[in-house]
């Protein structure tokens, strides 16, 4: 049985690494993708986007948490889980008195559990990262009314994390846990200009190829406080490090009336960082029933340097002051009536809801980026059957909105949907 899962680990991770390296797909389609690296993934798991991301205290026996390892030490020793999701969503952006409706769908997430022994639970899986996705332009008359200019912005990409992670209980009531992953992907942002005169076009492009690694840590501390209830704190923390990467600019100028170009690659080494990140989270759970959550993230890419070409000098070079600290507040509730209940279904179903707030890590033209507001609510539907499969379809449904003082803002509607395969793969079976 070891021999046949590590196999099976071994060929999934391949699987879901090349899945890493040649996805340039994009779960985005927001012009605000086009700075810092992208936009910031919600990495929770579809039960968990019900609560609108909430999950650093949450730990169960019929669950994957990704988002704090020591939940892992809390599986159950009979069986082997494993989660995926997908997303669809529809984003209305206004700017002024003009509306644009747009949508896309994406795979999200596929992770795993398992125990290896007790109080050690194992996962791993694929995690989005950020992702970029936009394409617009704008027109605006040439001097003397001459003709017009047009700039055009497109961009496409993201990066993901392929992870294992492991949580481990030394003892009651402590958890703890680290996810170590392959962080992976690229990204490619271009301007261009064009002109209905003899103006001469040009084009930058944007690149980035990322292959680094990311560690985070976890920790919980489960108390009883009562005889049916009982507090978990959780807490996080991600390392900052260099990853590697060299952002390359490429200019491109063509005369439009003899087409010959001029082409300039400007390099920077090592010129990507991610930052130090630290979360803590608080949760209350009553009897087997109610379960109220409450987190506080924190990401400190103020002290982050990012590539940046300056139009007057000519030079591309890390900037400070780009970037800011980026915090996400969320609270979140799953209430189930009663999930052992012999016979009355909707007595198991999960009713989840739950508010986020959070404050942009990226500077537009000096001024901060949109602040974001999540609204969500979801279902978890038991799978039951007469061999009690305790797996589970959840839903989740959000309203995210986005804006800022004199920027775009979006209105996007998401659906998501996740299988949680619960099955009783290491149980030994005696036959009369």
């Amino acid at each position: 049985m070891r021999k046949r899962l590590f196999c099976g680990l071994l060929t999934a991770t391949m699987t879901i690494s090349a899945m890493c390296q040649t996805n340039n797909q994009s779960g985005t389609i927001s012009p605000y993708s086009q700075f810092g690296v992208g936009l910031l993934a919600d990495q929770s798991q579809t039960s968990m986007k019900g609560m609108a991301g909430t999950g650093l205290a949450l730990r169960g026996g019929t669950m994957v948490n990704a988002l704090n390892p020591a939940s892992y030490s809390a599986v159950d020793s009979l069986t082997m889980l494993f989660d995926a999701g997908l997303s669809a969503q529809l984003t209305n952006f206004k700017e002024g008195g003009i509306r644009v409706n747009a949508r896309n769908a994406d795979f999200d997430y596929a992770i795993g559990l398992f125990r290896l022994r007790n109080h050690l639970g194992m996962s791993f899986g694929l995690l989005p990262f950020s992702d970029v996705g936009y394409s617009y332009s704008s027109s605006s008359y040439l001097n003397n009314n001459v003709g017009t200019i047009t700039q055009s912005y497109s961009g496409k990409g993201g990066l993901h994390q392929v992870f294992v992670g492991i949580g481990w209980s030394p003892a009651k009531p402590l958890s703890v846990g680290v996810n170590a992953a392959f962080l992976c992907g690229n990204y490619t942002r271009s301007v261009a200009s064009s002109a209905t005169t003899t103006v001469n076009s040009l084009s930058k492009t944007y690149e980035m190829n990322v292959n680094s690694y990311n560690l985070s840590f976890g920790l919980q501390w489960q108390q009883p406080i009562g005889r049916h209830d009982e507090v978990t704190l959780g807490a996080t923390m991600g390392l900052g490090h260099q990853l590697g990467a060299d952002p390359t600019c490429q200019i491109m100028n063509t005369n439009t009336s003899t087409q010959v170009s001029d082409t300039t690659t400007l390099t920077i080494n090592n010129g990507l960082k991610l930052p130090m990140t630290y979360g803590v989270g608080l949760a209350w759970h009553h009897r087997e029933s109610l379960t109220v959550a409450a987190d506080v993230q924190m990401q400190q890419w103020g002290s982050v340097d990012y590539p940046d070409y300056d139009e007057q000098t000519g030079i591309y070079a890390l900037r400070s002051n780009l970037l800011r600290n980026r915090t996400r507040m969320s609270i979140g509730i799953d209430y189930v009536a009663n999930p052992n209940h012999p016979t009355n279904y909707l007595k198991h179903v999960h009713l989840r809801c739950g508010a986020a707030y959070a404050t942009p890590y990226y500077y537009i033209n000096g001024q901060d980026g949109p602040k974001e507001l999540t609204l969500s609510a979801g279902l978890g539907l038991p799978l039951l059957n007469k061999w009690e499969n305790r797996s589970m379809l959840n839903i989740s449904a959000g309203w995210v909105h986005t804006s800022a003082k004199d920027l775009i803002t979006d209105n996007t509607f998401r659906i998501s949907l996740g299988l949680t395969f619960n099955e009783r793969w290491f149980a030994k079976f005696r036959i009369n």
